[in-house]
C-alpha cells in the first residue's frame, strides 16, 4: 500500500514546485525556508517532509487568492497554513504519554513527506492552479481554505478524540470500537475538529478578505470532508484498499470539491 503514498508525492510535489519556481519571489522563498527550518526545530517532520512542506508553503504564499486583488504574504493562504500547523502540532503532542501507552502516538521524528503531501496536497494543487490558471473571484480561495480546514479538522478530531473522547463509535455501524480504529468517531473529537476548521476559516476571512458566503462554503466543505474521511476509513481503509495517506488526500480533495459545489449552487 506504500505505493499510494508515493503516487500522491509524485502527483503533488512537482506540480507545486514548478508553479512556485515560475512565480518565485525572494520573500516567498525566504518564508518557505524559514518555515521548513522551524518545522525541523519543532521535530514536527522529517527533513524530506519539511522540504515538501516548504514547497507547499511557497505555493500558498504566492497564489493570488485574495478576492480584493491584494497580494502579499499576509494576504495569502500562509496565515491559514500557520494556523493549521500550530493547531495540529499542539494536538499531536497533547496527551502524548497516554497515546504512547495506547500505541497511538506519532513517531518522534514527526510526519514523513507522504503524510505532508497527503494533508496539504489538495491545497497546494489549488494554489498551483491559481498561479498558472488564475480565475476571477474567490474560486481558488474556497478550494484552498476548505482543504486546509479539513486537514486541520481531521488531525484535531483524531488526536484529541483519542485522549478525550472515550470509546469511539464506528461511523458505519455505530458499534463501540477501540480508540485509533480506522473510521472511528467521538463527539469530543468531532467537535474539536469542527472548531479547528472554524478557526482556519476565520483566519482566511481576516487575511484573505474572504466574504461570508465563500467562508461558509469553505467551512461546510471542510466539515463534509471530515465525515468523508471517517467513512473512507471505516470502509476502504479497513478493507486494505486505501492507506491512510490516500484517505487523507481524498478527504481534503472531497472537501474542496464539496465547497466549490456549494459555492456554485448557492
Amino acid at each position: 500500500m506504500r505505493w499510494q503514498s508515493w503516487v500522491i508525492l509524485a502527483a503533488v510535489v512537482p506540480l507545486c514546485a514548478i508553479a512556485t519556481f515560475q512565480h518565485a519571489t525572494r520573500t516567498a522563498l525566504g518564508i518557505s525556508v524559514a518555515l521548513a527550518f522551524l518545522v525541523l526545530l519543532a521535530r514536527a517532520a522529517t527533513p524530506l517532509a519539511a522540504l515538501t512542506g516548504g514547497v507547499m508553503a511557497a505555493a500558498l504564499t504566492l497564489a493570488p487568492l485574495s478576492p480584493s486583488g491584494l497580494s502579499s504574504w499576509y494576504r495569502s493562504a500562509l496565515p491559514s497554513l500557520m494556523a493549521l500547523f500550530v493547531l495540529t502540532w499542539a494536538a499531536t503532542r497533547f496527551g502524548r504519554s497516554q497515546k504512547q501507552r495506547m500505541g497511538l502516538a506519532e513517531h518522534k521524528r514527526g510526519r514523513n513527506a507522504a503524510q505532508v503531501a497527503a494533508n496539504l496536497g489538495a491545497a497546494g494543487v489549488g494554489a498551483a492552479l491559481a498561479l498558472t490558471h488564475p480565475l476571477p473571484g474567490p474560486f481558488y480561495a474556497v478550494v484552498v481554505v476548505a482543504a486546509l480546514a479539513e486537514a486541520t479538522a481531521d488531525t484535531l478530531a483524531s488526536e484529541l478524540g483519542e485522549v478525550l473522547g472515550g470509546p469511539p463509535l464506528l461511523v458505519t455501524t455505530f458499534a463501540r470500537v477501540a480508540p485509533g480504529t480506522d473510521g472511528a468517531v467521538s463527539l469530543t473529537g468531532t467537535v474539536a475538529g469542527m472548531g479547528g476548521a472554524v478557526l482556519v476559516v476565520l483566519v482566511a476571512v481576516v487575511t484573505l478578505g474572504l466574504g461570508r458566503g465563500p467562508a461558509v462554503c469553505a467551512l461546510l466543505g471542510a466539515v463534509s470532508g471530515l465525515f468523508i474521511d471517517s467513512l473512507l476509513g471505516a470502509t476502504t481503509e479497513r478493507r486494505g484498499w486505501l492507506n491512510n495517506d490516500a484517505v487523507n488526500f481524498l478527504s481534503t480533495l472531497a472537501a474542496s470539491a464539496m465547497a466549490i459545489l456549494i459555492f456554485i449552487v448557492r
